[in-house]
């Protein structure tokens, strides 16, 4: 979805003022350019941008509003609390063709079958968006990224003569599935990003908004029409393939999410049957456990009251990453506890079987993958609400 600007910025970059004065001729065209998806997390869900070509003028550009760079001051502090920066950059279309040949991901395009004036309208907006006091805009992953806009300008410009709606796309799928869609569900980003969005992605919606997908952008824009002189057209006038490549899945089953929580869940099988016939504690795991799952709730709970991430709030996975375990992994490495501590286990057992209960309701989705610490969990929780009474005070 988006594309890290990896050459010298004075090269790649061509921030140019706009020019009123210049006119595209009839023989431009206006271009949705869709790419498919890379190796890196961010590069997962393909790419968005528009190109702009006119041969009389000699011009041949990209628009990306794409781009960002890990390098600019307080670039990790700003994402975390959700100010997430972008860049609309405007640079010859060729550098933005050889980078995606370079990486190996196939890319379309879809002529826009825009009048010359309309074609004025997408230029002149872009060429203002792209200047340099203008350029930079607060993205959001679901909501405001580079193939959303793409869509928001094709409407700004045509206005109600745009028919986007379309019967060959489902309406009242949730923003959670289509994101497992694209991202396979047994790998570690599919598990972070779901492990920190809360329940709005579970709202269904219509396929409008299923454009923050340069997928459905694609499709959306393929089925559109635009209503011209009495009559209904097409939005998309011809498709160009301009790299052929195939997508690679690249899944280690051996670092899998579920392979390793299974390990994990196996291993705290095992010491828990251990620690059942030795009747000896182990305060290691316990510690690590509570510490972990206490951590996890409060990185969630500090992205759901405090960021402006507009995924995070109403996060159910903070019932099994229970902020208190912090504090409770510390006094577990004591040899006795207090007597209080096996009605927070109580609480803690309720509060943790209420994920699947919200999951069967629909209130949120969880992914697959978590069901292996689900269970890790209840085993521990158990077995220490029955073995703790001895050490009881």
């Amino acid at each position: 979805m988006i594309k890290k600007l990896r050459i010298v910025l004075p090269i790649f970059l061509l921030l140019f003022k706009i020019n009123h004065a210049q006119k595209l001729s009839t023989f431009s065209e206006i271009s949705i350019v869709t790419a498919g998806p890379g190796k890196e997390l961010y590069e997962k869900f393909g790419h968005s941008a528009i190109r702009i070509k006119d041969p009389s003028l000699n011009l041949d550009v990209i628009y990306n509003y794409g781009i960002f760079d890990f390098d600019k001051p307080n670039f990790l502090l700003n994402f975390a609390h959700g100010n997430m920066y972008y860049l609309l950059a405007k640079y010859d279309f060729v550098y933005f063709f050889n980078s995606y040949m370079k990486d190996k991901r196939w890319l379309k395009q879809q002529v826009l079958n825009l009048n010359t004036s309309e074609k004025q309208q997408v230029f002149l907006y872009l060429e203002k968006n792209a200047l340099k006091e203008n350029a930079t805009y607060l993205y959001d992953p679901f909501f405001n990224n580079c193939a959303s806009k793409l869509k928001d300008i094709t409407l700004e410009v045509l206005k109600e003569n745009l028919i986007l709606e379309s019967n060959e796309i489902e309406n009242n799928k949730t923003l959670r599935q289509l994101m497992n869609n694209e991202i396979t569900w047994n790998t570690w980003g599919n598990f972070g990003i779901n492990l920190i969005a809360g329940t709005i992605l579970d709202k269904e919606r219509n396929q409008i908004a299923y454009t923050y997908l340069p997928d459905y952008l694609y499709k959306t824009f393929k089925n559109a029409k635009i209503k011209r002189n009495g009559r209904i057209v097409n939005l998309v006038k011809r498709e160009d393939v301009l790299l052929n490549y195939k997508e690679v899945q690249n899944n280690n089953f051996i670092v899998s999410p579920i392979f390793i929580f299974s390990a994990l869940l196996i291993m705290v099988l095992f010491i828990t049957i251990k620690n059942i016939k030795n009747n000896k504690r182990s305060k290691v795991l316990d510690f690590l456990i509570f510490f972990i799952t206490g951590l996890i709730g409060l990185i969630l709970t500090y992205l759901w009251l405090f960021s402006s991430h507009t995924t995070a709030p109403n996060n159910f996975n903070v019932l099994w990453a229970f902020i208190p375990n912090i504090i409770i992994a510390f006094l577990l490495l004591r040899k006795s506890v207090k007597l209080w501590m096996k009605n927070y286990l109580k609480v803690a057992i309720v509060l943790l079987n209420l994920v699947p209960l919200l999951w069967i309701l629909g209130l949120q989705s969880f992914t697959v993958t978590l069901i292996p610490i689900l269970i890790l969990l209840n085993i521990r929780y158990f077995y220490l609400l029955k073995n703790l009474l001895p050490s009881v005070k």
